[in-house]
């Protein structure tokens, strides 16, 4: 099983960023052959800054890896350094429908959040497709709101097979945790940069970490009244972060009334900042070599442009190249 995921490198990563692409992806890559890149062309269509990209980029490679990642497991580089998967992209541009990619709701979602409504953030689903095929990745983790993208990959693919021969390119499959396939921000609605309703993975102080966390949207129940661990942001992130039976003994306390919000928030707090701690460990000690970094980086980008090439060369026969 060959397993395929990207991130965007966009700025501070945040816990909706974790659990929707990077903890499934770690675990994947104990169950197969894992691919994992950092997405830098796709952050062309909001980052225009030089200097901030490069950041960016640093930075979510050392998070991944102190999350995780482990080198000598999963093939990690950055987009950019595959240079096929721009080629390979235009082909598959040619058996893209114009009406598939009006469906998709992204671009609207988007250009309502304010990015300019470019070609390239019109188009980024075609890209995408790409860099899912060109690696014969059959495995794709997603959140949720990510699967209308991969069933335009599939069918992309699929247009591509029925012109040009059928099993050339792998149509994969996605792999949706549904647990943590919505991540509440601190509204309740999806975590998310653009909301400015995120909890990043390493706050700058636990001061930062514990303020936001006061900050989730609670109703006005009473201390002593029972509350509805439901409907509960705290409850939902702390299902993430705690054992079962932690998370089993918080929805009863909420039941059973007597203790506020601030109560549990603290709980929150501190259940995230011990889940993150020894990861801050390793990030401190990855951003001390960034030799090692780059190195992982290389080496990473010549094993994808291995299989890259492999994929690239049955796609140029076939269309006559």
């Amino acid at each position: 099983m060959r397993i395929l995921s990207g991130i965007q490198p966009s700025g501070r990563l945040h816990i909706g960023n974790y659990f929707g692409m990077m903890e499934p992806s770690i675990r994947l890559q104990d169950e197969g052959e894992a691919f994992y890149f950092i997405a830098d062309y796709h952050a062309l269509t909001s980052t225009h800054d030089p200097a901030q990209l490069r950041e960016h980029v640093r930075n979510l490679a050392i998070d991944f890896l102190a999350c995780g990642l482990d080198p000598e497991k999963a093939t990690f580089w950055k987009q950019s350094d595959v240079v096929e998967v721009t080629e390979l992209a235009w082909i598959l541009s040619c058996v893209t429908p114009m009406g598939l990619l009006e469906r998709c709701v992204s671009y609207k979602d988007k250009v309502g959040q304010g990015l300019s409504p470019s070609h390239g953030l019109f188009a980024y689903p075609v890209l995408q497709a790409a860099d899912i095929v060109i690696f014969d990745a059959n495995v794709v983790p997603v959140g949720k709101d990510q699967k209308q993208h991969l069933e335009v990959t599939r069918d992309i693919a699929q247009k591509f097979n029925d012109r040009y021969g059928d099993g050339l390119l792998v149509i994969p499959e996605p792999r949706i945790r549904e647990e943590t396939a919505m991540v509440p921000g601190l509204d309740g609605r999806k975590m998310s940069k653009s909301y400015e309703n995120t909890i990043d993975i390493f706050e700058e102080t636990e001061k930062k970490l514990r303020s936001k966390i006061m900050k989730i949207v609670t109703d006005s129940t009473a201390v002593e009244e029972a509350k509805n661990p439901d409907e509960s942001y705290i409850v939902q992130l702390y299902r993430l972060f705690s054992g079962a039976s932690a998370a089993v003994e918080m929805e009863a306390s909420f039941r059973a009334g007597g203790q506020g919000y601030g109560h549990y928030k603290q709980q929150l707090f501190e259940s995230i900042r011990d889940y993150f701690a020894p990861m801050r460990e390793r990030r401190d000690a990855l951003a001390a070599d960034p030799g090692y970094v780059d190195d992982v980086l290389a080496e990473g980008a010549k094993k994808a442009r291995v299989q890259a090439r492999l994929v690239m060369d049955r796609v140029r026969a076939a269309v006559g190249m």
